[in-house]
């Protein structure tokens, strides 16, 4: 088994695909007889070893779909495994959608909100706080259920939990009605991007900006509801999404590995060849974008009020050239959140997202950032690469021992366990 960058491989004993939430509950009763470890993965898009097992793997992807629809309250329970690309289009179906999502939309619904997986939106939280209920399978073998008015404090530990309580099996979101969104996308100087970055925040219900390393350019994405406006997807939009930002970029990101010299001048060829994009679509369509180029991730979110100081530090370090990358800096704004692992949990967050071309080392790069978010209390996203330890997440999160009581609580035993999750929460 490896992961969607090829950076992480492992190999389970036993892979397990169940299609009912008994069958999840059979598999989970087995483990707790045999005392064995179980982990879930979904579409191996986490970039930590959160999935890693050598015991029982399980994928939910047999068990995939809406369960209920309660369109007078604009809620839709969904099956644990369904694909967001695959949700989007059934909650469509039924007239509703989103509130809010990523730019990828190939993970499971469960694996997104349990890694507190975000898009951008002054006005927006995470995923996970468009959630009203769930439901999981536990250690001992028991279908838990939580919500807004039901286990509350329960619920907020489940809504971010790294697979860490127990298998997530259905969960119901909030959703609000199917919408539109106009997307326009600038090539635009990065000063001038910075000294309106306020009001750009502000003024759209969308958007984030990638800062191209050894450059003054900015990649600029702003999204806003649209009524009355037809559908707009022209073919040079469609090149330039699918055939430039991948194929055309693959191309310069293997002469930047077999020259690392070439870093620089492959990231201003990349700045450079930006193409302003336009279209109107409905909200799924636009917020999700083509990924064919594999890499790897780091990223972290800090106090929107450190994020001037922080990315003035990034730019400094990237720029010193000591690193192997050219990959573009996405800077993204979530809304604060009362969600116990949550990233954004009591703070306005903005997120910096560093990537590095997945056939490159991308650790010393990687380190080097760290330090700059570590030193202005920076939070990871829980599928990115990090270094914490339990004593560092007790510091960044008031309810860590909360959190780890409802852990205790519901899987006493460890059955959902692994190395990596042992390194983080502590055992």
């Amino acid at each position: 088994m490896k992961n969607w960058s090829g950076y992480l491989q492992w190999n389970p004993t036993e892979v397990a695909y169940p299609d009912s939430e008994a069958a999840i509950q059979q598999l989970v009763k087995r483990a707790v007889e045999q005392k064995k470890k179980v982990r879930v993965i979904g579409a191996g898009h986490s970039f930590t070893p959160l999935c890693k097992t050598d015991e029982i793997l399980i994928s939910l992807d047999k068990f995939q779909g809406l369960i209920e629809v309660d369109k007078e309250n604009s809620l839709a329970t969904v099956k644990a495994g369904t694909r967001l690309y695959i949700l989007g289009e059934l909650l469509a179906e039924q007239g509703l959608a989103m509130e809010n999502l990523g730019d990828i939309d190939r993970q499971s619904i469960a694996g997104t909100i349990s890694t507190g997986t975000h898009g951008t939106g002054k006005s927006l939280g995470t995923i996970s706080t468009q959630v009203a209920a769930l439901s999981f399978v536990n250690g001992k073998g028991e279908l838990v259920h939580c919500s807004e008015t039901e286990n509350t404090d329960l619920f907020k530990a489940a809504q971010v939990s790294l697979g860490a309580l127990g298998i997530i099996t259905s969960i119901t979101l909030r959703c609000i009605p199917a919408y539109r969104l106009a997307l326009q996308n600038r090539k635009e100087q990065l000063q001038a991007v910075l000294s309106s970055l306020d009001e750009r925040w502000e003024n759209n219900r969308n958007f984030e900006f990638y800062w191209f390393p050894y450059t003054e350019m900015a990649w600029t994405k702003s999204s806003n509801l649209v009524e009355d406006q037809p559908d707009k997807n022209s073919w040079l939009n469609y090149f330039t999404e699918y055939v430039l930002e991948n194929y055309a970029y693959k191309v310069l990101c293997e002469l930047a590995y077999a020259f690392p010299s070439m870093n620089e001048r492959v990231s201003k060829i990349s700045a450079a060849s930006i193409t302003n994009v336009k279209k109107v679509y409905q909200s799924h369509k636009v917020y999700a974008t083509q990924r064919l180029v594999k890499f790897n991730e780091m990223e972290y979110n800090v106090p929107a009020e450190a994020y001037p100081e922080v990315f003035k530090e990034v730019r400094r370090v990237v720029n010193s050239r000591k690193f192997n990358i050219h990959f573009p800096i996405e800077n993204r704004i979530v809304k604060q959140d009362d969600i116990y692992m949550s990233p954004a949990h009591g703070r306005e967050s903005i997120y910096i997202a560093c990537h590095a071309y997945n056939k490159k080392d991308p650790k010393p790069y990687f380190k080097a950032l760290e330090e700059i978010f570590r030193a202005h209390d920076g939070r990871p996203h829980w599928g990115k690469m990090n270094t914490l330890t339990p004593q560092d997440i007790a510091g960044l999160y008031p309810k860590f021992d909360t959190f780890l009581a409802h852990r205790n609580e519901q899987d006493p035993d460890r059955i959902f366990t692994n190395p990596y999750l042992e390194k983080l929460l502590g055992d």
